[in-house]
């Protein structure tokens, strides 16, 4: 039975008036109910109205104006979008960016104040709730702490995992769910299972720079497939490179793609399903942001259109509850049992203590109200962040504007050389990954992308001035006022 791990009473209220600011049924600019009026309606104390508010006003959704009441914030100011990457270019062989192995694949000292985070920290992630699951678990299942771990994982989870997948418009099989050491797991086992070295694999661009190591670690070649900054990658590239190239594969993250932060809409995902089936593709499918994405809509997965098990769905929990639990699953559609072989060669199984601690949190009936109050906590720093970009960075800076997520990518004016910022950045403690890591063949060189997640001080507002204005510098224009 499932434990009800609910957030108070005042967090409820504050997250459900956030979405109604953030859907627009509550107008930036308009009043919002008055203390006593929103007690009278929800049944509470006004004192839990004013706990929400203050929350609210901390999120920078409400702003309070005195003798007249609260009002829904103005929207920071929309910037150009990102262009898109145009013309299908050949396959290449991947090699690395050193950039991206210093920046992204290694610790940094604690002084450093670092953008290069997609993943909320601890401030964002309710650990309180997460140490309460593991705990019970380990005291009722404590047996399982001395066996050794089922490859496939345990079945309650499995059960769990299934019932969480219907809220990606999923029908699934517990059997065929396979547990994983997290999201790039369950995508390197995808890969092993439908590829050989030298074999092509499609993909976005840019793209998430530990694709790029995990098809050099297995000696793939990266097609780079021109996506749209709003709306994900181009089906009609994607079809005029199966008709002319011999691709294997397609690695795609529909929903908040990163570094674009690019949500497909419902329509091409049909389109990308029936595409897979006609040239008998493998299409990885990569959900770790889906509960992220602030539009219920945008979660519904490219495997909920799947007749013929050419999508293989991957997810993780590391985004969304904690990354602690290196927790990930897969269900491989076509391909269940090989890449069910290959996990027992290579990896075996993960703690049962810890999946069903993961099948506890995703089971509780509070479970959508923690996902809501987190997205609402998110947005409010995206918000902030986009503030910060509106006003410091060099005129002609183009920002994508993702529903939801934790990163921006910013496209610079040509005279911006962000590999060279990258230096300037570092001499002072910053760190932000220039656009050439997540692209092959030194792409993208005059972009950045920012990622907000991780720990999120006022410390880190400065830097990213701080950022604008090195940027304006070698743009040759003057600082904008703050």
């Amino acid at each position: 039975m499932a434990l009800d791990d609910s957030p108070p009473l005042y967090l409820q209220i504050a997250t459900q008036m956030a979405e109604l600011i953030r859907n627009g049924s509550l107008g930036r600019g308009s009043r919002m109910p008055s203390v006593r009026e929103l007690a009278r309606q929800r049944g509470v104390a006004q004192s839990t109205v004013v706990q929400a508010y203050h929350w609210l006003e901390d999120a920078r959704l409400i702003t309070a104006r005195p003798r007249s009441g609260y009002f829904v914030a103005a929207r920071p100011v929309a910037l150009p979008e990102p262009s898109v990457s145009r013309g299908l270019r050949r396959p290449r062989d991947v090699s690395v960016d050193w950039l991206g192995q210093r920046i992204l694949g290694t610790p940094h000292p604690a002084d450093v104040i670092s953008f290069s985070s997609g993943t909320p920290g601890p401030d964002l992630l309710d650990v309180d709730r997460v140490r309460r699951a593991v705990t019970r678990s380990a005291q009722r299942h404590r047996q399982l702490l001395c066996t050794y771990p089922s490859s496939n994982g345990h079945e309650d989870a499995r059960r769990a995992i299934a019932r969480y997948a219907v809220g990606l418009g999923c029908s699934l099989n517990p059997e065929r769910i396979l547990i994983t050491g997290g999201c790039m797991d369950s995508i390197s086992l995808c890969l092993r299972a439908v590829t050989q070295p030298g074999d092509v694999v499609a993909l976005e661009s840019p793209t998430h720079f530990s694709f790029l190591e995990v098809l050099q670690g297995l000696h793939l070649k990266a097609l780079e497939i021109p996506t749209h900054p709003r709306y994900g990658i181009s089906l009609d590239a994607l079809q005029l490179a199966l008709e002319t190239q011999p691709v294997k594969a397609l690695l795609v993250v529909p929903t908040l793609s990163n570094p674009l932060g690019a949500c497909m809409p419902q329509g091409e995902r049909r389109r990308l399903a029936q595409l897979a089936a006609q040239h008998g593709l493998a299409v990885i499918e990569d959900a770790i942001y889906s509960d992220l994405a602030e539009q219920d809509e945008h979660r519904r997965s490219v495997k909920s259109y799947d007749a013929t098990g050419h999508v293989m769905l991957c997810d993780s929990f590391s985004k969304t509850l904690a990354p602690g639990l290196r927790l990930g699953w897969v269900e491989a559609g076509r391909w269940t049992e090989p890449l069910r072989r290959i996990k027992d060669m290579q990896a075996g199984g993960q703690s049962p203590v810890l999946e069903l601690a993961l099948a506890d949190l995703i089971g509780q009936t509070g479970h959508a109200a923690a996902m809501r109050q987190l997205r609402t906590a998110i947005a409010a720093r995206m918000d902030e962040v986009r503030r910060v970009i509106a006003s410091a960075f060099p005129p002609g800076t183009r920002v994508s504007d993702p529903p939801g997520g934790l990163l921006f990518w910013l496209e610079l004016p040509r005279a911006v050389d962000t590999v060279q910022l990258h230096q300037a950045f570092l001499d002072e403690r910053i760190l932000v990954p220039p656009g050439t890591v997540f692209g092959t063949g030194g792409r993208f060189r005059n972009c950045l992308r920012i990622g907000v997640g991780g720990d999120w001080t006022a410390d880190h507002v400065r830097a990213l001035r701080r950022v604008g204005e090195l940027a304006c510098a070698m743009a040759a224009v003057p600082r904008k006022a703050a």
